[in-house]
């Protein structure tokens, strides 16, 4: 049976995530460090589990309403506003499985055939598939690691043509670590008025910033109009696999967004609405004393990391968010690709090629402090006796 004659064309052409390959290998491969995925190492918090469990044991497990349990809304909104002056209503919000969904949602919605939307070179490996599966035309904009890979409006003007209606922008910047301060995000901002674009702000790294509060896009004059914020609890809470996060946006924005949700997912996990209703509510409580003691660890991680590949003589920009330094390899190997894969046959040590993230990454990898400094520091030992050799 020819299964191509049944398989969408798109979706056939579109290549498998570059990071789950590396992941893969390392999974099977005896004493192997993973420094690709970019999963704390953190378990959830005893309380936001401790919840989901009651949950579970007084019986509910239903669904929610398809919006979101309204608990759960009401403190997504509180959070909202009290984290990074964002004023959205519950019926601008729908809890989502994951940011991941979000992303999803918020291009089917958005994005009609031909469009084009603009997506930063290097990001995400995730935002060009979503816009091929939902009709849409990539509109690389090329970032540049002199300036530490930030997005520029001087970069959109050169990206942007009449079939742009999209800009996508994660920042802090996954996989480049870089972030945005007030004066370039008005720089955008101007950008996307004069060419009358819609953002959506992927924003799941928001309370990963050091040194600096996040500022949000849609926080700034006249930008919520026109953008969808997107976030989570995976990244700052320690709670990757409860696939739990949001989708904010003006409400005819939002409605629209919550057909797909209805008829694609229905609602997110009832147990983990729960887990991060806990979690927002105790960190409402206690300001977010448990946010706070992870980021401290990760600067500390982070800090180390740039000593290291300095040491080392891996130029790397320093990282202002998240958890990734992106390091240029050019100086040991032809590409990112084949670094990482000699690093992994060779020393048992993966990194994510720079390429899965965009062309523009090609002579770099991504690699993740989201591990224990113990863990850290013997993956350095065995990068070291690596480039002795490369």
């Amino acid at each position: 049976m020819n299964y191509d004659d049944f398989i969408n064309r798109t979706v056939a052409g579109i290549p498998p995530s570059g990071i789950r390959k590396f992941f893969d290998l390392v999974a099977s491969m005896d004493g192997a460090i993973s420094l690709g995925v970019g999963e704390p190492d953190f378990v959830t918090p005893w309380l936001y589990r401790d919840s989901a469990i009651k949950s579970l044991i007084s019986g509910r497990t239903g669904y929610t309403a398809n919006r979101g349990d309204f608990s759960l809304l009401r403190e997504i909104a509180l959070y909202n506003r009290d984290r990074f002056s964002l004023d959205y209503a519950e019926d601008e919000t729908i809890v989502t499985v994951g940011a991941s969904e979000g992303i999803d949602l918020a291009l089917r919605t958005l994005v009609s055939p031909g469009d084009g939307v603009l997506v930063p070179d290097p990001s995400y490996v995730s935002y060009a598939p979503n816009v091929a599966i939902a009709g849409g035309v990539v509109k690389p904009v090329p970032l540049d690691g002199k300036n530490g890979f930030k997005l520029t409006a001087a970069a959109i003007e050169k990206a942007v043509d009449k079939s742009c209606k999209i800009l996508i922008l994660p920042y802090p910047n996954n996989p480049t670590g870089a972030v945005l301060d007030e004066a370039e995000l008005s720089g955008i901002a101007a950008a996307v008025k004069k060419y009358n674009l819609f953002v959506i702000a992927d924003e799941i790294y928001a309370e990963l910033t050091y040194g600096r509060r996040h500022i949000a896009f849609a926080s700034l004059p006249d930008m919520k109009e026109r953008t969808v914020t997107l976030n989570g609890f995976s990244k700052a809470f320690a709670m990757t696999g409860w696939r739990i996060g949001w989708l904010c946006a003006p409400k005819p924005v939002c409605d629209a967004a919550l057909k797909i949700h209805q008829y694609t997912i229905m609602c997110a996990p009832t147990a983990s609405q729960q887990a991060a209703y806990a979690a927002l509510k105790d960190g409402r409580e206690t300001d977010y004393e448990k946010v706070e003691e992870m980021r401290e660890e990760y600067d500390r991680r982070r800090k180390f990391v740039v000593a290291m590949l300095s040491d080392i003589g891996l130029d790397c920009h320093t990282p202002s968010g998240a958890f990734y330094c992106f390091p240029d390899v050019s100086k040991f190997a032809p590409s990112g690709e084949e670094f990482a894969e000699k690093l992994l046959r060779e020393q048992k040590v993966a990194v994510v090629p720079g390429s899965a993230f965009g062309e523009n990454g090609k002579n770099n990898v991504r690699l993740t402090y989201a591990s224990s400094l113990k863990t850290l520091n013997t993956a350095f030992s065995r990068i070291a006796e690596f480039l002795k050799r490369a």
